[in-house]
């Protein structure tokens, strides 16, 4: 017996974007980051993530700003630079992943921290007015924090905050969250992860679905 269901791509997309809107809760966000909910939420297929979604003030208008300049993107993992659509990118943005460099081991061993901390103080000539993404590595958005802590240390435009675990990714969201220093999103708790981090990317570099 045959199996019956959609084959039509463009009709899968509206349906699962009519569904996403018909069930989650989205009437606190603003259009821009309505946008980027459905998205992340599309990614994870798991629509109460909408209660955890949070938003600095100025996060969405800036960031997509950022984005139509020009600005870099900052990611902490390969999962996250590989997954952002580069048709979607208004202004043919740098994508950038450090973590693979042949000095991070040795940064690592230096600062003892992992690599994925290691890889951020490659960061520092790219990160002026920058979109950073970090999905993965909670020790990389730690360390990224204490970093800013400097004030003399480079500003990103934004950041998006969405590590993953079970060991420090609560906690370092949380301390974005809190310290704020630049415009930023989080995804509260243990969720998150490279495919939510890129789904909100891709959605603020465009405005088609």
């Amino acid at each position: 017996m045959s199996h019956l269901y959609e084959t039509d791509g463009a009709a899968i997309y509206r349906q699962s974007f009519a569904t996403i809107r018909s069930e989650a809760n989205l009437s606190r966000f603003n259009p821009i980051e309505e946008r980027v909910v459905c998205r992340m939420i599309h990614a994870a297929g798991f629509v109460p993530l909408a209660d955890s979604v949070h938003f600095s003030p100025d996060f969405a208008t800036t960031a997509r700003a950022a984005l139509h300049a020009g600005a870099p993107i900052l990611c902490d993992v390969r999962m996250v630079s590989e997954g952002i659509t580069r048709k979607r990118l208004p202004a043919n943005n740098a994508i950038i992943c450090t973590l693979q460099d042949e000095r991070v081991p040795a940064l690592a061993a230096q600062i003892h921290n992992t690599r994925s901390a290691a890889a951020i103080a490659l960061w520092e000539e790219h990160l002026p007015g920058a979109i950073v993404a970090i999905g993965n590595a909670p020790t990389a958005l730690f360390h990224l924090l204490n970093l800013l802590q400097d004030p003399s240390f480079p500003r990103p435009a934004a950041i998006i905050g969405c590590p993953v675990g079970f060991v420090g990714a609560a906690e370092s969201k949380q301390a974005l969250w809190e310290t704020a220093p630049v415009p930023c999103m989080v995804v509260e708790g243990r969720l998150g992860g490279s495919a939510m981090t890129v789904a909100a990317i891709n959605a603020l570099a465009c405005d088609i679905e």
